[in-house]
């Protein structure tokens, strides 16, 4: 194929990546996936899409596959994700996120690709004292996640510098929600996410929730956050690509909605939506975990012309539910 619009999408059968890659399907760009499914479902891709499975440490593999596809740009998602896991094995992550995507770039760069679309996080920031947190804040990731982010953002800038490669970094806050149709949606192997631990516990597939910290300086006491819903996230890539192609762009941005909730206003919400009271029990705060993280995204509004469809959390939690209702076993059966 080769026309010139296809995008390699590394990763694209995770969460945010098989959203992103049914985002790209309604556009002019034709997604071309990479991935080794150490995470990702191939259920959560078309079937009839070039898919690719391999592993961005062979990087014999990842040239063919790049001299096959010819690709106008790369979309980047392909990581290990869990900052808890981070700090307990370390060395995955850096291999992982930083050797790997070294590959990758240094494949891109013998193969003339010259676009990235890198999957970044708002962990790159740590515990920032300005709040809604600008792109200018400095970064102090506060664990190894968040510094192989951070490093990465590093290594693409000064691959623009010197080599041309042009970048976006997406720097998501907190990701959720699942695509409308319901047939695609969060199916992550270690379950740690807030608003997904909620709901499996609202269908009665774990005990209850566990809220860490009860005396943070926020109005209830909770930690604060921006949920992002994926199809928003989805979007955004889109318009990264849309921004590549107009000019030599490069840059960060934050992706988040620019207000926050807390956590007994999310579980509040999962109770609306489910008509299920969970059960709910107090433990200490997380080592590492800030009392509010909100994004400033008025800089993709700005520049890219991003505005977040989701705005509402009970509609954000409404898609997530139906996912999770209609396939309690992710991308395994189907409930009723």
């Amino acid at each position: 194929m080769g026309t010139g619009e296809t995008i390699l999408v590394t990763g694209g059968a995770g969460y945010i990546g098989s959203h992103t890659v049914r985002a790209l399907l309604d556009t002019r760009w034709e997604p071309w996936v990479f991935d080794n499914f150490s995470t990702g479902h191939r259920a959560a891709l078309p079937p009839d899409l070039p898919v690719f499975e391999g592993n961005l440490g062979d990087r014999a593999r990842l040239r063919a596959v790049l001299e096959h596809a010819r690709p106008w740009a790369v979309i980047h998602f392909a990581a290990s994700i869990e900052a808890g896991e981070s700090m307990a094995d370390p060395s995955r992550f850096y291999w992982n996120n930083v050797v790997n995507t070294l590959n990758l770039v240094e494949e891109m760069r013998h193969a003339g690709v010259r676009r990235i679309v890198f999957s970044s996080s708002a962990g790159v920031y740590g515990a920032p004292e300005r709040i809604p947190i600008p792109e200018t804040t400095a970064l102090l990731p506060v664990n190894t996640y968040g510094a192989t982010k951070a490093m990465m953002e590093r290594v693409l800038e000064d691959y623009r510098r010197a080599y041309g490669i042009q970048q976006v970094s997406l720097r998501y806050f907190n990701a959720c929600g699942a695509h409308p149709r319901g047939d695609i949606g969060e199916a992550h192997p270690v379950k740690s996410h807030l608003i997904e631990l909620a709901i499996l516990a609202a269908l009665g597939k774990r005990p209850g929730i566990t809220v860490f910290g009860t005396d943070y300086p926020t109005p209830d006491g909770t930690a604060v956050r921006d949920y992002v819903h994926v199809v928003d996230l989805a979007h955004a890539h889109v318009l990264a690509l849309d921004a590549l192609s107009r000019d030599q762009f490069s840059g960060a941005f934050n992706v988040g909605l620019g207000s926050g909730f807390s956590v007994l206003e999310v579980l509040e919400a999962v109770e609306r939506v489910t008509g299920r009271r969970l059960a709910r029990s107090k433990g200490p705060r997380r080592p590492g975990d800030p009392p509010v993280l909100v994004a400033d995204s008025s800089r993709i509004q700005h520049d890219l012309g991003w505005q977040p469809r989701y705005t509402n959390l009970d509609d954000i939690i409404e898609t997530a539910w139906r996912w999770h209702r209609t396939h309690p076993d992710d991308f395994g059966r189907t409930g009723p």
